[in-house]
């Protein structure tokens, strides 16, 4: 436990509000991108690209922001990116082509390409290793309050005053919550010695980046994370609410509500995954079972043509929560390096999600974009075969990512 309860529980609160910002850009496009193919004439190759906008920014940025983090520290360096986040906003805002969607979205990424490491890293500095997952599977799980806000929330609001005007108040609260990180947030506990030494060089910064791409085990847990995260973003965040639409015929506000409940069912899937690796003192066997759980539902959503509206939603439901299992691949990660490399070496794993979440978007884009648009539940669609193989092909790229996985030794938390 922290020193000062007070002070940890500040630090739980703000981490989980920036990593709520980061998550509510993640997915905002899911539930009004058939607003957003409306109005700026956006293609299926065109939505999924921009989708992946938000990633590429991410993979740009991990080594750069991991250098960062272990020479200027997580509090300076997020409030920094913060504000690129807040002006990212007002371009999406005002966005008239699928370019200016492209390039709004890659400039949140930046603004947000700190947060969630930042998150991990601050967490592992303030509570033990033994309490160290449970706490980030809290943080994470108040981090779906963004998944939730741009679900039904975003959806209403883009009903009734445009989605335009949504981003424009997303870029104040996040103008908000990054002056407050930046006043309220310590980097460590108080009586942390660590933070006293002297910062490194940027030769030593460097050299430790090499340091940690030779840690033994690294290569299978960063293969581990390229698709965790990716495969559940890709469906709640992009193709969930075409899907719901195409298919089965919902209006916006009905896949909002079906958004809502994926969004829901990742807070639920991180709690529950949060002490498990303490219960069973096992990281590896949480994240293998998960993924089965996961490759399960993705064969499902393949295999069942049109299935009732209540079993889709259902499943999809079901995927937020089985692939929440992320929380412990990030915390099998963490664990791989010592303090001084902890910066590089978590922006380091966190580059696999990132690049996941690139290449995801991309693959499924041009998968859907290869079928003509047929008059489907809701006019012009694309057909349902698309959005089965587009599950398929998650679910494979998944399976490869575990084959690989199953060689990794296993972390335990009371042995950290």
């Amino acid at each position: 436990m922290p020193t000062d309860r007070l002070a940890g529980l500040r630090i739980i609160a703000l981490l989980a509000a920036m990593t709520a910002l980061s998550q509510f850009f993640r997915v905002s496009n899911g539930v009004i991108a058939p607003e957003l193919v409306r109005d700026l004439d956006l293609s299926a190759e065109m939505l999924g690209l921009a989708g992946s906008a938000f990633f590429i920014a991410l993979t740009v940025m991990q080594i750069p922001v991991g250098m960062m983090f272990d020479r200027f520290g997580v509090r300076r360096t997020v409030g920094w990116l913060t504000a690129l986040a807040v002006l990212g906003a007002l371009v999406n805002a005002v966005a008239e082509t699928g370019a200016m969607l492209f390039a709004a979205r890659f400039v949140i990424g930046i603004g947000c390409a700190g947060n969630f490491m930042g998150a991990v890293l601050v967490t592992s500095r303030w509570f033990s290793g033994e309490r160290y997952t449970m706490v980030l599977s809290w943080i994470f799980a108040l981090s779906q309050i963004g998944v939730l806000m741009g679900a039904t929330p975003l959806a209403a609001a883009s009903e009734f005053y445009g989605w335009r005007a949504a981003f424009v108040i997303a870029a104040l609260i996040t103008a908000l919550a990054g002056v407050l990180f930046v006043i309220l947030v310590r980097d460590r506990a108080p009586g942390d010695e660590f933070g006293a030494s002297a910062p490194e060089s940027v030769a030593q910064i460097l050299s430790g980046i090499v340091e940690v791409w030779r840690i033994p085990g690294l290569l299978r847990v960063f293969t581990m994370h390229l698709f965790v995260y990716a495969s559940m973003v890709t469906v709640l965040g992009i193709w969930a609410g075409p899907y719901l639409h195409d298919v089965h015929g919902l209006a916006a506000l009905a896949r909002g509500n079906v958004l809502l409940a994926m969004g829901a069912a990742q807070v639920a899937g991180i709690l529950a995954y949060g002490p498990m690796d303490r219960m069973f003192n096992s990281r590896k066997r949480v994240v293998i079972a998960g993924t089965l759980a996961t490759l399960t539902v993705f064969a499902l959503l393949a295999a069942i043509p049109k299935p009732p509206v209540w079993l889709a939603a259902l499943l999809l439901v079901l995927l937020c929560f089985v692939t929440a299992y992320g929380i412990v691949v990030v915390a099998h990660g963490r664990s791989l390096f010592p303090d001084r490399l902890a910066g590089r070496g978590v922006t380091t794993v966190n580059l696999a999600q990132a690049i996941g979440s690139v290449v995801l978007p991309i693959a499924t884009g041009v998968i859907v974009g290869a079928f003509p648009a047929t008059g489907g539940a809701a006019g012009a669609a694309a057909p349902e075969i698309a959005y089965r193989l587009v599950f398929a092909f998650i679910g494979c790229m998944l399976a490869l990512c575990l084959l690989v996985y199953l060689g990794a030794e296993d972390s335990k938390p009371r042995g950290d």
